[in-house]
């Protein structure tokens, strides 16, 4: 018997979670995906949570897709990714729409899905060893997950267009001062710094918090089920190029990329 994706735990009135796939350092399959949503849907939702984090287990905070299992459903014609992105970006919605404090703690790297993830929360906090990377475009793919209405909305429009096109990495110490994240603290110390933070905000007006996030919410993600959406259609579309089945061949095969641009 195979133990969950994602663990839920509580803490008094905070709900804590954790991506539980760590020998993949948490990337995104269809079963952690479906258990992330329904932790967020139905034990985060409880009235008696007043606060959320969100990590992940191992030394990873979440590496986005699992290239690995789209490799094993790929055909000569692609992957459909459609279910994933549904998923996904269904993930991100529920994040933004939850009506009390969420808090990032990334452990660890985080790419692709893994950053849209993080920045769906509302505090960020991240350990000194994490790196950050928008790594789409390295195996021939754009932004999703609502990465692009929260990219821009964190880093400005310069940094945003050098994060998604190049996809390099950068230090937690670079994104924060970038915007990416709110804190950097010591690998050991960020459980305990997060776990402080969640405390407050658990003891906090959490009514005030939910009208807070509403209004920014309007203002920085309005368009964000629009540019999920939007996201879904060109990602799908992508999936079945020879990029992407170029992308995908030279991770599995931890070699430079060779893109044709078909």
């Amino acid at each position: 018997m195979t133990s969950a994706p994602v663990r839920w735990e509580r803490r008094g009135a905070v709900g804590l979670v954790t991506l539980d796939r760590p020998e993949r350092y948490n990337a995104w399959n269809s079963d952690l995906v479906d258990e992330l949503l329904r932790v967020l849907s139905e034990e985060a939702a409880d009235d008696d949570v007043r606060a959320v984090c969100l990590t992940g287990s191992g030394r990873g905070f979440c590496a986005g897709a699992d290239l690995r299992d789209v490799a094993a459903k790929m055909d000569s014609h692609g992957a459909d990714l459609s279910l994933g992105l549904e998923l996904g970006g269904a993930v991100v919605q529920t994040l933004r729409e939850l009506p009390k404090p969420v808090v990032a703690a990334v452990n660890g790297p985080a790419a692709g899905a893994g950053v849209s993830l993080a920045l769906a929360c509302d505090l960020v906090l991240a350990a000194r060893s994490a790196v950050f990377s928008m790594a789409f475009a390295n195996v021939g793919l754009t932004l999703d997950c609502g990465a692009s209405a929260f990219l821009p909305a964190a880093v400005g429009r310069a940094r945003a267009f050098e994060l998604a096109l190049l996809g390099d990495a950068i230090s937690a110490e670079q994104a924060l001062a970038w915007g990416l994240v709110n804190a950097v603290y010591d690998d050991e110390r960020l459980p305990t710094e997060a776990q402080a933070l969640t405390d407050r905000l658990a003891d906090g007006p959490t009514q005030s918090y939910a009208a807070t996030k509403s209004l920014l919410n309007a203002t920085l993600y309005g368009v964000l089920a629009d540019a999920i959406g939007h996201e879904n259609r060109l990602q799908a579309r992508l999936g079945h190029t020879a990029d992407f089945q170029e992308g995908v061949a030279a991770f599995a095969a931890r070699r430079p990329a060779r893109f044709s641009g078909r």
